[in-house]
């Protein structure tokens, strides 16, 4: 957690390509990545307190890929349990989205079970991890939650890094670790303090109306900022659910052991009835522009009125894949690729441009044979004038 923080190259690959999603609902601020096939019922995706929406990128660029549409939402500054619920619905409604499948860890599962709880109609299926079933345990540990809303900016930061643990850690454990730490910078005093009000609002997941069979329960089984006795009650309450252990990977798996927790939610996704499609996969855009936001509803556009060149780029996943355009230039090189390029043009346009490149080659060719004689005439330049000093 110490040092100096360096984005990770396929982070950076990510906020190129993906597009960040702003929209205001009612007196709430929502901040989300929507990325996959639109038709497709999505993945939304919850952080943790000291989460933000970024830190699930590897699942966006890796289910998207496959054919899954998934949504990655930061926690809104909702200050109560009643107020979260609501908020949520009102998001989904204002992006068209209506049947769910929620995957949360830490706080992020605790609300998911609680919208689940409440909007049963909405939630599909339930991917937990490392989550917990009631709040009193937090807040009995904060006595001063009553003055959360007023606690400055860097104690706030300080309670929520003292749950992660520090020490040394395996590099992909620390990478996260690092990474998530540099997202908690980024959030605000009324972020932090809206969040750590839900953490300590006292509140429980009751029954659910969801079958056991439609819930996969993800945890890590090495060390974790939520007590073990916690995530033992999640199991308890779900018997019949999928347990999907993971031998390592820390407070945050889906950035430590992203292929393992990305096969899971695939075979989870499967298992309660989505299909990946593949065939609606069009390819990382160019322009930065994707995904789907309520501003873009108007201006949607369905695989088949893609253009042809997104179409025969639809096997790629970025701009990498294309090969780049050969630099300008007039070494022997370019004249062995004269062929290839001429190759667009007819016989007139191949003579005029053959004799261009040909002419040019002569020119800098003699240009640069002059150059070897240039500094012997110098030379004898100043020879010849220093024996014509001697002699007078």
């Amino acid at each position: 957690m110490k040092g100096v923080f360096s984005a990770p190259g396929d982070y950076i690959h990510f906020k190129s390509q993906v597009p960040l999603h702003k929209i205001p609902i009612y007196s709430k601020q929502w901040r989300y990545y929507d990325f996959g096939p639109k038709v497709m019922p999505p993945l939304i995706c919850l952080p943790g307190t000291a989460g933000t929406m970024d830190v699930y990128y590897k699942q966006i660029l890796s289910l998207s890929m496959k054919g899954y549409r998934v949504i990655s939402v930061d926690i809104p500054r909702v200050w109560n349990h009643h107020e979260w619920i609501q908020a949520f619905e009102k998001f989904l409604d204002a992006i068209d989205v209506h049947h769910i499948h929620l995957y949360g860890t830490s706080l992020g599962g605790f609300l998911a079970q609680l919208f689940a709880q409440h909007r049963p109609r909405r939630v599909r299926s339930l991917v937990l991890s490392n989550t917990f079933l009631e709040t009193s345990s937090f807040s009995a540990a904060m006595p001063w939650a009553p003055i959360v809303g007023w606690t400055p900016a860097f104690l706030l930061k300080r309670y929520v890094l003292t749950g992660i643990r520090d020490g040394p850690h395996e590099p992909f454990i620390a990478d996260s670790v690092d990474f998530v730490v540099a997202q908690v910078e980024t959030l605000s005093r009324e972020d932090l303090a809206s969040r750590l009000s839900l953490t300590v609002d006292a509140a429980s997941v009751g029954p659910l109306l969801l079958s056991d069979s439609l819930i996969t329960i993800m945890d890590t089984n090495d060390f974790c900022a939520i007590p073990q006795q916690l995530k033992d009650q999640v199991i308890e309450r779900y018997p019949g659910a999928r347990l999907a252990s993971l031998k390592t990977g820390g407070d945050f798996p889906f950035l430590s052991r992203p292929d393992e927790v990305n096969l899971h939610l695939q075979l989870h996704l499967r298992r309660v009835g989505v299909e990946a499609r593949p065939d609606l996969v069009i390819g990382m855009p160019k322009d930065g522009a994707g995904g789907s936001s309520s501003e873009q509803k108007n201006g949607r556009r369905d695989t088949d009125d893609a253009p042809e060149d997104d179409k025969r780029g639809s096997g790629s996943t970025s701009n990498e894949n294309e090969l780049p355009l050969a630099p300008e230039g007039t070494d022997t090189q370019n004249l062995e690729s004269a062929p290839l390029l001429l190759n667009g043009f007819n016989s007139n346009e191949q003579t005029v441009a053959a004799n261009k490149v040909l002419s040019n080659f002569t020119c800098e060719f003699i240009i640069l044979n002059l150059l070897h004689l240039y500094p012997g005439t110098l030379y004898n330049d100043w020879k010849c004038r220093n024996l014509d000093s001697l002699c007078r």
